[in-house]
């Protein structure tokens, strides 16, 4: 069994599952799951895949729980009668567990989406939410979500728990959210899916600067959002075709070695043209209607880089407009900085510094090796070459990972002065 197996089976089952047993038991349902990933890592390499993986996960994970429960319910009949038991915890019924039904597959899919927007809790801060999905629904451990979103493993657990707790509290998983709350709740649902692609684009991993497998469960789960009747929604369709357009460059952006091949450098004539096309279609589906999003901009952007005959001829001036058009409708200094390098190509470095000597920086983001990448970049390139190596060095030791100190070192190598400490 593949890790992308595990991706694509591990948040529908957790999902299933935890709506038939309540929120309340989601850690038992996490680790039943889990065992049940462990065994079919030890059985199918000899017995063979089964038929419908999912359903054989299923009734392991059930065995298990089902095992579980009523050895829990044997303790406190036995504590209860020696006059010793406090109040007992509400077991659910496990004799009323049944072999998955005809239809198996929907149900999963049914039960993940309800779950991916019940997770989504207006009462819950973003971070929040973001992290239970991500570890719930999508497998992340801890440490890759706190790095991922810039905090502490110790934060990160924390505001798992509390995701939880607010869940079991709250969380019909059974129910249908009426129209006004999906809608509310679909931009949190884009940014988790989202966070999931640029997870696998560029990764925080120690050891892997890319992960395609969670790139493709990025989009496969951006397919189930935009052919349910909740994603039905411009947004959707653009998130898509933005998640299209970056995977289609993603084979180059290493070469033999891992290492990080920059957008300049790549092999155009190695691209993905048949996921550029989809992309640029599902691209065309979102233009439909009067709404502009981010992930409408953000794929314009990427589309601007696929139809670019050369690094050189790539349309520079469209793209910091669109860099500032971000800017203004969801202001992120990332956004600042892709506006500055778009610059610096279409005019001078000096233009792009200009830029960045305007930024007022968010806490989390001095510690980002982008920031320091990038105004060392242009830093080198505007001939301030004491600065340059200044932020060079912060953006070395800010790289989460090997590969991409790796490509770094190689960018700023390119200019004489650069000292490699």
């Amino acid at each position: 069994m593949n890790q992308h197996l595990f991706r694509h089976e591990y948040g529908p089952l957790v999902a299933l599952l935890t709506r038939r047993l309540g929120v309340g038991h989601l850690a038992a349902v996490e680790d039943a799951v889990q065992d049940a990933l462990l065994k079919a890592l030890e059985h199918w390499p000899h017995s063979g895949e089964p038929e419908v993986p999912s359903a054989w996960l299923y009734r392991v994970a059930e065995r298990r729980l089902v095992s579980e429960f009523r050895a829990q319910r044997r303790r406190q009949q036995l504590l209860e009668t020696l006059g010793a038991g406090e109040a007992s915890e509400v077991l659910p019924d496990v004799e009323a567990f049944a072999d998955p039904p005809i239809g198996f597959g929907g149900e999963l899919t049914d039960a993940f989406l309800k779950m991916l927007f019940a997770s989504c809790h207006p009462d819950l801060p973003v971070h929040s939410q973001l992290v239970f999905t991500l570890k719930s629904l999508c497998g992340f451990s801890i440490a890759e979500i706190a790095a991922r979103l810039f905090m502490s493993e110790a934060n990160a657990y924390k505001r798992f728990s509390r995701a939880r707790q607010q869940l079991r509290l709250d969380a019909d998983l059974s129910g249908q959210l009426n129209d006004a709350e999906t809608e509310r709740r679909l931009e949190q649902v884009h940014k988790v899916i989202y966070l999931m692609f640029t997870e696998g684009y560029l990764s925080s991993h120690p050891d892997l600067a890319i992960r395609k497998d969670l790139c493709d469960e990025a989009i496969r789960l951006g397919h189930l959002l935009v052919e349910s009747r909740a994603g039905q929604h411009p947004e959707s369709r653009a998130l898509l075709a933005l998640m299209y357009l970056h995977r289609a460059r993603l084979t180059t952006r290493q070469d033999h070695d891992g290492a990080l091949v920059l957008l300049e450098h790549q092999q155009r004539n190695d691209w993905d043209w048949g996921l550029i096309v989809t992309g640029l279609a599902l691209l065309n589906q979102a233009a439909e209607g009067e709404q502009l999003s981010r992930f409408h901009i953000e794929a314009g952007i990427a589309a601007e880089h696929c139809m670019a005959s050369s690094f050189e001829q790539t349309r520079w001036e469209r793209i910091a407009s669109s860099y500032e058009l971000l800017e203004r409708l969801a202001p992120s200094p990332m956004y600042r900085l892709g506006r500055a390098l778009a610059l610096a190509e279409h005019q001078d470095a000096e233009a792009g510094l200009a830029v960045l000597s305007t930024m007022v920086l968010p806490g989390w983001f001095e510690c980002s090796y982008y920031w320091y990448a990038v105004k060392a970049d242009l830093c080198f390139r505007s001939g301030h070459m004491d600065d340059g190596n200044g932020s060079a060095g912060k953006a070395l030791s800010a790289a989460p990972n090997q590969h991409i100190r790796s490509a770094l070192k190689r960018r700023f190598r390119r200019y004489q002065d650069f000292t490699d400490t």
